[in-house]
């Protein structure tokens, strides 16, 4: 292994069917109102987590939650995990304020997430 460990999951996405009733639903279980309330993407920051809910799944499709993990290097990262074994689902790409996301799928097919926070 060559690439620096990644900092910690602190990001995770939830695709959900209704987003007004699981916003509601996160809501009152972490306590705290959104951070971020769009059409497209409601975020919630609460207890140095980010929790995500993606209205059906968004243009990546998601059919399950999907844990991030926060890397230095999104690139080199994505290089080492696919040297390992894993496959390429949503190359590293710009969300807004220069955040990269990028998901691979392990051998057994569960999505991972990885970001890369802007400067």
């Amino acid at each position: 292994m060559t690439g620096s460990s990644p900092q910690a999951i602190r990001t995770v996405l939830h695709p959900v069917s209704d987003l007004g009733k699981a916003t509601a639903v996160y809501a009152a279980l972490l306590g705290v109102p959104p951070q971020n309330d769009s059409p497209y993407y409601v975020g919630f920051e609460a207890g140095g987590q980010h929790i995500g809910l993606v209205p059906g799944g968004g243009p990546q499709g998601m059919t399950s939650p999907v844990a991030y993990w926060h890397v230095a290097d999104i690139e080199a990262k994505l290089a080492e995990v696919v040297a390992a074994g894993a496959t390429v689902k949503e190359a590293a790409h710009e969300v807004g304020g220069g955040r990269l996301v990028a998901t691979v799928i392990d051998p057994d097919g569960n999505v991972l997430g990885l970001i890369q926070d802007g400067e």
